[in-house]
């Protein structure tokens, strides 16, 4: 009965932060062509300050559920990745995760240091987006292909 609770937050989770990431990519780069650079420049300001607050809950409650449903469901499968397509792309989806949770750590620790320049952020920000684009790709992939 936990699989399921633990399913439901991990994508509610995945939802919020993967939108967060796309929102960031796909429409505030295209906005900051569109408005004036001292009104982007607080647009950006308040939006991290909220992203900041609250992803690290999220990334706890997707992290958390993850690793409660590998633990429920699939520790056996990860004991040897590469005996079925199921395991392989489960523990490839896991690595970037854990990439996407490192890229995290690494721009709050800029931030902390105040470090983060707008490079920075766009670098992290793109990296970040492929990685989410990768691992949603994987978490469908898992359940249709085999070999």
């Amino acid at each position: 009965m936990i699989y399921p609770v633990l399913l439901t937050l991990h994508l509610f989770a995945a939802l919020i932060f993967i939108g967060t990431v796309f929102f960031e990519v796909l429409f505030l780069d295209n906005i900051r062509k569109q408005l004036p650079a001292r009104l982007m420049l607080l647009l950006e300001q308040a939006i991290g300050r909220r992203a900041r607050q609250l992803m690290p809950w999220v990334l706890l409650v997707l992290f958390g559920a993850g690793i409660g449903m590998v633990w429920q469901r699939y520790l056996p499968l990860l004991a040897a990745p590469l005996a079925s397509a199921f395991a392989t792309l489960l523990a490839l989806k896991i690595a970037l995760a854990a990439s996407v949770l490192l890229h995290f750590v690494w721009a709050m620790l800029l931030f902390r240091q105040e470090r983060m320049t707008a490079g920075w952020t766009r670098l992290i920000h793109a990296s970040v987006f492929s990685h989410m684009i990768a691992i949603v790709v994987l978490a469908k992939a898992m359940f249709y292909l085999a070999w």
